[in-house]
């Protein structure tokens, strides 16, 4: 059984309960880039918040083995479990929580990453049940803003303070502090491509950092083997590779405000 077949059972059980109103696939799979490591992500939309029991009867429905169960925080439950040897991720959220999240992304244009990944799974997420709804919640993403995405250039164009010293930091072979900065500044690249590309991020940690740049129109040439370079070659090369990113990107950045 695929995993996106393994996905739609567990959907055929979550629909029978009266409250949730929609079930999608989220994640690697709804995006086609799952590999032989991939779990399988699952969202549930709630009419009214889920009980213990309303999360737990489907697992013990589905023969599944609980790994981790979350009671609700940052307005979402979620569990982990095991199902047929495959791991299930389950997110439960209300309905009018993603309704509130993606208005605040596509209407308030606001940069937050978390949003924007409910946006992001909205916009990709593979329906299961509820396809009224979530193709509703899908024209509401459907068109990236102009506005967020110069909301997303200018609060990833700031590179830091510690930028600055990244000379300093080389020379002293402080490596911890060093790859510290090399790490959280190519995070503020992929947040200025994904303003300048016009797409929503769709993990925090900017997870498929690979596929992503396929995507992408608007990088600087050779981007994926620059940014590889600065983990995998030596601590000054991999320096001099993300300095040439960023000015290269700064001139993306121009061209764009010149338009």
């Amino acid at each position: 059984m695929t995993l996106k077949e393994l996905a739609a059972k567990a959907a055929e059980v979550y629909k029978d309960n009266p409250k949730v109103e929609a079930v999608y696939i989220a994640g690697s799979i709804s995006r086609e880039w799952e590999d032989e490591h991939s779990d399988i992500e699952l969202h549930v939309l709630w009419g009214e918040g889920p009980s213990e029991d309303d999360r737990r009867i489907p697992v013990e429905r589905l023969n599944g083995k609980m790994i981790s169960f979350y009671e609700y925080e940052d307005e979402e439950w979620s569990e982990t479990y095991e199902m047929e040897q495959k791991k299930l991720e389950m997110s439960h959220f209300l309905t009018q929580t993603v309704v509130r999240k993606i208005q605040k992304v596509t209407r308030e244009f606001q940069v937050d990453i978390e949003d924007q990944c409910i946006a992001a799974s909205v916009h990709f997420g593979i329906p299961l049940y509820g396809e009224e709804l979530l193709d509703g919640l899908k024209a509401k993403v459907l068109v990236y803003p102009e506005a967020l995405s110069h909301s997303m250039i200018e609060a990833h164009s700031n590179l830091g303070p510690r930028w600055k010293h990244r000379h300093t930091l080389l020379e002293r072979e402080d490596w911890l502090m060093f790859y510290s900065l090399m790490a959280s500044t190519q995070e503020k690249v992929m947040g200025l491509l994904f303003g300048l590309n016009c797409m929503y991020v769709h993990h925090p940690a900017y997870k498929w950092q690979k596929q992503s740049l396929e995507l992408m129109n608007i990088k600087p040439d050779q981007l994926k083997e620059r940014l590889e370079s600065v983990f995998l070659s030596s601590p000054a090369k991999g320096l001099k590779d993300l300095e040439s990113v960023v000015e290269d990107l700064q001139i993306l950045v121009d061209e764009r405000k010149d338009t």
